[in-house]
């Protein structure tokens, strides 16, 4: 072995079948890393302790699985894929805008007397990962953490306009019709241009969403919850400066720029720009 080789995930003696697939994943994925970004077959076989042709047929499973894919520069190496930079990055942001977002939310709640919520974008779109919830005469309009939103949700709305992995985009893209993908690509383009998100659900849920921007680009996204009553389009104003307040002062927490037009209503010292 060489100075390169990483301590390996113990497979265990008792580990069999998918256990044992499992573990020898884990095994090839912790062999990448800052000092190792690449890796053949032959250096994976060396460092596994492993045969090529059993190496060789643990890569080529986990490139059908998309969990590794080939240096587009040099083909007999192998790097991790698009998804799990993906889910490492939707681990790292939600990590801190999980731990900065929620008093800002609960104000937001308070002030807007609508359940707010927040999406971060996961393997197969965005998903809802805080909700703080309003009351009002025992009952309330709300989404469950842990929901995956449709393509046409207000947040997805937003992160099909402002997302920076256009591939993650296209990807979700590609699983909706032609004609509802022009309506999706359609208000995208409003989003761009206006910052807001909306959408109207069958039972007569209304839902209005903003981006929050980090260092990298969009980082998550916020939404008020309401009856189509409560935020009935062009009635609904001061829900939306409301809530791209909080966006904006959210941004600023997480150290991103704000690259839309700031409202009237929620320009000043207090709206988190400088």
């Amino acid at each position: 072995m060489s100075d390169d080789t990483v301590p390996l995930p113990d497979v265990g003696s008792r580990s069999t079948g998918d256990i044992q697939a499992v573990a020898r994943t884990a095994q090839i994925l912790a062999l990448f890393g800052p000092s190792r970004p690449t890796l053949t077959v032959a250096q994976g076989a060396t460092l596994l302790g492993l045969n090529r042709t059993t190496t060789n047929r643990y890569f080529m499973s986990l490139v059908a699985a998309e969990l590794l894919e080939r240096c587009p520069d040099q083909q007999a190496s192998f790097q991790p894929s698009r998804l799990l930079y993906q889910l490492g990055a939707f681990a790292l942001g939600r990590q801190q805008v999980t731990e900065i977002a929620p008093p800002v939310m609960r104000d937001l709640s308070a002030d807007a007397h609508l359940t707010v919520a927040m999406a971060l974008w996961g393997a197969g779109g965005p998903v809802v990962v805080h909700v703080e919830q309003h009351v009002t005469w025992g009952a309330a309009v709300t989404v469950r953490v842990g929901h995956q939103l449709a393509s046409d949700a207000a947040q997805t709305q937003v992160f099909l306009a402002f997302h920076p992995d256009r591939f993650a985009i296209e990807r979700l893209l590609g699983t909706v019709p032609g004609a509802q993908r022009e309506d999706l690509n359609e208000r995208a383009e409003q989003v761009r241009a206006g910052g807001i998100g909306s959408t109207t659900t069958s039972a007569g849920v209304r839902i209005l969403a903003a981006p929050v921007f980090g260092a990298r680009g969009l980082a998550a996204t916020i939404a008020v919850i309401g009856t189509a009553t409560a935020l009935a389009p062009g009635s609904a104003a001061r829900e939306e400066s409301l809530l791209t307040a909080a966006a904006m002062r959210l941004t600023d927490l997480m150290g991103g720029t704000w690259p839309l037009p700031v409202p009237d209503a929620v320009a000043g010292p207090e709206s988190g720009t400088a």
